[in-house]
């Protein structure tokens, strides 16, 4: 039992232990060397440290690596993808107008145009005739220039129906020679055809042939005709036969480019070769306006010659009746001569001679005499030979002539009766 204390102050208490103080806490010693290293401590933290940055680093290459790698793929893919957009968007447009065009073409100018060549080649066609000759003689037109322009056929040709009785003119070098000449028309009938007449002057020959059911040519007016206008030229080039090519006339009145001064030629770029020649060159109209004559070198070259539809019309109702002719043969009168025949300077035409033609020149039946100068033609004043040669070509035949001659110091009038100047002789004459 516990031993109470009296208290002083008259208490009593239990005797108890007197309490302990707290133990006194004292840093743990450490060895020496069991202490940390500052310097390992300062390593460890820059390794620490060091690797962070590392993975940081590493970290910011992979982005970039990244990065770039979607760049990589955007360049690449990027273009193809528009590429292929663009395709795609020009096919769709190429599809729709080529839908639109289909249904519309036909509605357009240029189905219009279509149609309108066409059409010239239905007008001109079933008038447009092929020739083959046997014994022809090729020939070459000559020019004052380096190039000379071939005559487009040898053997060969094309002409142009003009009446329906039969009758056709063609290029005179197409049938020029020939002993045979066979005639090819647009329905696929083949006849023999005769030559009525021909003229070397203007190249042009007419043909007759038996045939019924022929569609003649409608001719125009070349000399209303500019530049620039659609020509088209039809005919048989190398023997393809009724073959249409279409060009300009590029120009007109060539006469530098032709083989005698009274030739006029028109000048176009429709394509002309041999086998056109005789052909027609037509207009919009499908009237013809020229019959293809020539070609510059020996093929087609983009330049092409045709006798002017109104030259053609003209020579053509002249060799049918006959071209005027009266037998003579001319010569420019020089100075000389005009003093002894008392002329005032060089003026009129001399009478060298003669032509025959069965024993008869229409000159010499009228009076005419070798050593006269013709002064006149039916009231016209003449001055050189070229000048009297139209006159008389340009004479209907078989009409009166009144003609003005100075026979030595005289002056003779006589008429004469234009006759038919025949084929055989030359051109001169």
């Amino acid at each position: 039992m516990a031993s109470m204390l009296d208290d002083p102050y008259g208490r009593s208490m239990e005797s108890e232990s007197p309490p302990q103080p707290p133990p006194v806490q004292r840093q743990a010693r450490l060895h020496p060397l069991d202490r940390p290293d500052p310097l390992a401590v300062d390593d460890g933290r820059a390794l620490a440290m060091e690797s962070a940055r590392m993975k940081t680093a590493w970290a910011k290459l992979v982005w970039l690596l990244a990065f770039l790698a979607v760049l990589l793929a955007i360049s690449h893919l990027v273009p193809r993808i528009a590429e292929q957009t663009q395709y795609a968007i020009t096919r769709g447009k190429q599809r729709a107008e080529h839908d639109f065009a289909q249904e519309h073409l036909g509605e357009s100018p240029i189905g219009e145009m279509s149609r309108a060549y066409q059409m010239v080649s239905q007008v001109v066609g079933p008038s447009v005739v092929h020739i083959n000759t046997a014994g022809a003689e090729p020939r070459i037109l000559p020019l004052s220039t380096r190039q000379r322009p071939r005559v487009p056929t040898e053997g060969q040709g094309s002409g142009v129906i003009m009446e329906a009785e039969g009758y056709i003119l063609t290029n005179n070098h197409v049938v020029r020679g020939a002993n045979d000449i066979q005639v090819s028309l647009a329905d696929g009938r083949k006849v023999k055809a005769i030559i009525v007449g021909r003229d070397g002057l203007s190249d042009l020959a007419v043909l007759k042939i038996e045939a019924d059911q022929l569609v003649p040519a409608r001719f125009g007016d070349s000399e209303a005709l500019e530049p620039g206008a659609l020509v088209w030229a039809v005919g048989s080039p190398f023997g393809l036969e009724r073959t249409i090519t279409s060009g300009i006339l590029s120009a007109k009145h060539r006469s530098s480019w032709a083989g005698h001064q009274n030739q006029d030629f028109l000048q176009t770029d429709a394509a002309v070769n041999p086998g056109n020649s005789g052909g027609p060159l037509v207009d919009a109209s499908g009237r013809v306006i020229g019959i293809n004559t020539a070609i510059v070198g020996d093929a087609y070259q983009g330049i092409s010659f045709a006798i002017p539809s109104n030259v053609a019309l003209d020579i053509y109702s002249r060799i049918k009746m006959g071209r005027g002719w009266i037998g003579v043969s001319l010569e420019d009168v020089t100075a000389e001569r005009a003093q002894l025949s008392k002329l005032p300077g060089p003026a009129g035409v001399y009478i060298a001679g003669f032509y025959m033609h069965n024993n008869a020149s229409p000159a010499a039946a009228a009076g005419v005499q070798p050593g006269d100068i013709l002064l006149r033609w039916n009231g016209v004043e003449v001055n050189s030979s070229r000048e009297l040669r139209k006159h008389v070509e340009t004479t209907r035949v078989g009409t009166k002539a009144k003609v003005m001659l100075k026979r030595g110091e005289q002056d003779v009038t006589v008429e004469v009766i234009v006759g038919a100047r025949p084929s055989e002789l030359p051109i001169e004459s």
